[in-house]
Formats: structure tokens, sequence, C-alpha cells
């Protein structure tokens, strides 16, 4: 096997369990190889680090599969998805829902990969050339082991171009989904789109936190800001909110949430459809003197790499501050940050300056996370991407 042998000082993040060994980072490799191959990792005084799989076109060149003097075969992969499985089934949180994440990447020692289920359907990401390699054999295991209906690759995320990898998107295992299914959380009920939804399909990472909103929607007026197909605005409803508006820029996606408004029996309660640019709408709000008592900020990644994360923070505070200023007072505003980039303590520092900067006094009430199916390894603080703050606008 090719050892790959680093720079001296730079084995310690290794030795820390961190699972990603950057390009810069390596001194020599010694032997042959093909990208994609696994190597072991070795200080540059050739002690033992543990194996990963190389792919020298990449930032992140090594991605370590183990710690331990070990094979990396069919029966290592085997076993690994056997103990993520294994995870999900003791998380009690996952017993009234039928969509929830089976495999979470490198939090799951399986970097590259992830695995979602919907119902009798899986859908897999092959984020890198690592797994891109193993993809096949994954597959196969997946299906001995879960026996799903069919799996869906979606691995049409922009992570695949900087592995060198085309997107794909196609049902390469058992049958190919309906245009859509509808899948249970918490007694709600969700129309999802497996081909051709956002991420995997569903925003899956947000279901604890669609479930907190019950807690303030009773009697109050909620924007659901970056709303795809309702989830926030669905759950508020059902606990007592007097409207909903619903803002996003895809029309398809508002068009389901129409529908999973009327599959949840929520129409009766006013809700509204606005198609458009989220930043754009709300200062047409704020320019109109419109106010909400909720209003729910879930915006897409604004940074994919750090060299945005100064434009990522001025965005959210942009879409912050408007946020402020269109509540009332005693108002909840529920805002989120899905950058990995942006750390917790940053993000809270944004929302502070927003608040600042509309001259509103607000409290944190919650902190919000991923949900539990999503975990992260403490030696891998990078899997907490999903952040979240409740706060509370002062009287």
């Amino acid at each position: 096997m090719t050892d790959l042998i680093l720079k001296p000082g730079r084995e310690k993040p290794i030795q820390n369990r961190h699972p990603w060994v950057f390009s810069g980072a390596i001194r020599e490799i010694d032997g042959d190889f093909e990208p994609g191959d696994v190597v072991t990792v070795r200080a540059h005084d050739r002690q033992f680090l543990g194996r990963g799989y190389f792919n020298p076109e990449s930032q992140i060149a090594v991605r370590m599969l183990t710690w331990s003097d070990e094979a990396i075969d069919e029966a290592f992969w085997r076993r690994r998805l056997q103990q993520a499985i294994a995870v999900r089934d003791e998380i009690t949180g996952l017993r009234d829902t039928t969509a929830y994440r089976l495999v979470n990447a490198e939090s799951d020692g399986l970097p590259g990969l992830i695995v979602d289920r919907y119902n009798d359907f899986l859908v897999i990401q092959a984020l890198t050339l690592g797994i891109e390699r193993w993809k096949e054999m994954l597959i196969e295991w997946l299906t001995a082991l879960l026996e799903p209906q069919g799996i869906v690759e979606r691995s049409d995320v922009d992570v695949r171009a900087k592995e060198g990898l085309p997107a794909v998107v196609e049902a390469p295992a058992g049958g190919r989904p309906p245009d859509l299914i509808e899948i249970q959380e918490h007694g709600r009920r969700f129309l999802v789109d497996l081909m051709h939804g956002h991420k995997t399909g569903f925003y899956l990472d947000q279901r604890v936190n669609r479930r907190r909103i019950a807690g303030y929607a009773r009697d109050r007026e909620v924007l659901n800001a970056f709303a795809y197909t309702g989830g926030f605005g669905i759950y508020a409803t059902a606990a007592g909110a007097t409207s909903v508006v619903h803002i996003d820029t895809s029309e398809e996606a508002l068009e389901l949430a129409r529908r999973n408004v009327a599959l949840n029996e929520a129409s009766d309660v006013s809700h509204a459809y606005v198609a458009g640019d989220v930043f754009q709408v709300l200062r047409d709000y704020r320019d109109t003197g419109r106010q909400f008592d909720l209003i729910v900020l879930d915006p897409p990644k604004f940074a994919h790499t750090k060299s945005q994360v100064r434009a990522a923070c001025r965005g959210y505070k942009d879409i912050n501050w408007l946020a402020f200023r269109l509540l009332r007072s005693g108002g909840v505003l529920f805002t989120f940050s899905c950058s990995g980039l942006v750390s917790p303590e940053l993000f809270q520092k944004v929302v502070f300056g927003a608040a600042m900067d509309a001259g509103r006094d607000a409290q944190v009430l919650e902190r919000l996370t991923q949900a539990p199916d999503h975990a992260f390894r403490l030696s891998f603080p990078e899997g907490e991407y999903l952040k979240g703050f409740v706060c509370r606008v002062a009287e």
C-alpha cells in the first residue's frame, strides 16, 4: 500500500482524529497510486497514523477512514454501514417519521457518503472520488441490508466538481420513484420530489426545529422566508398561527407548498405564496410598513469557500436586519445559517449586529442545531454546519 508522509508538525490533527488531510500538509508520497486509492498516512518519522482515500486533485487530499491498522475491504464498508444504521435505530425521535438520514459522511466514519431514507426509497450522494470508487459495492450492501424499493443517486452537488467528478442524477437500483412520494413527520405529511428536489429532496436536518416552532406560533402572523415546500409554515399552522406568508424564489417549490398545505388540511388558515427574491420582498414589506409576529429565515448556504465568508456574513446581516425591522414588539425570529464555514459564534455576532443596526433589543431564547440523525463527531466540528437562534424582540 502507498505511504503518504506528512511534513513535520502536521500530524496532530490526525492524531486527534480529525478526518481531513490537506494537500499542504503532505511532504512526500512513497509508492504508486491511482486517484481515489486508499493510502497509509504516516507522520514525518513514518509513525503510523491511519488510512484514508487519496485524491491529489482536491484541497482535502486525504479523507481518513480509520486510525487503526486494519484492511479497507468489503467487510470494512459493510461494518461501517451497519454501525451507522444501528445508531439511527437508537434515536427515539425517528420513530414517528418516515424520512431521515442514515449515513452522515465523516460523522459516521464514511467520508463523502450521504444516505437518506424516504419511506421505502434510499437517496445517496457520492461526494468524493474515494466514495465514487466504492459506490457500486455500497449500493449492493445498502440493498442487502435495507431491502429498499429503490435507490436514487443525487450526486448533483457543487463539491463533486472539486473532486473532478461530474454531476449524476439517476436511479441505479430497484424501481424509479414516482414523481412525488409522501412522507410522514411528527404527524405532518409532505410531498417530496426525490429526483429534482433540493438536497436529497427535503430539508431533513430541520426536522426538530420545525417542531420547535409550535411553542411560538399560536395566534401569530407568520412570515416563512426561504419557504421551499412550506415545512415551517405548516407546523406553525398546526400550532395555531393565524396566517402564513411563504416566500421563495421557486414557483415550483411554492406550488408544492400549496399542495402540502392542502394535504395537512391547513388551508382554513390564510396562506399566501410569494415568488421572488427574499431580500427584495422583505424590503418591499419594510417600505410599506408590513409587520409580523413570527419570522423564519432559513436561507440556502451563503458561503461555499473561505473566501466567501465575509460576503456571506454581509448577506446574513442584511436579511436579519430586515427581519428585525419587520417584527412587532414581542415578536419572535427563528434564524438559521447552514454555512459550515460560518461558526455559531460568528453567526451570533452577525445576528447581534443586525439587531443593533435595526434598533431592536433582542433576547436569545434558544440555540438550534441540526436533527440528531445528522450528528457530528467531537473531533470534526465542521460537521456542525446548521446553527440557529430563536430571538425575541423586546416590548
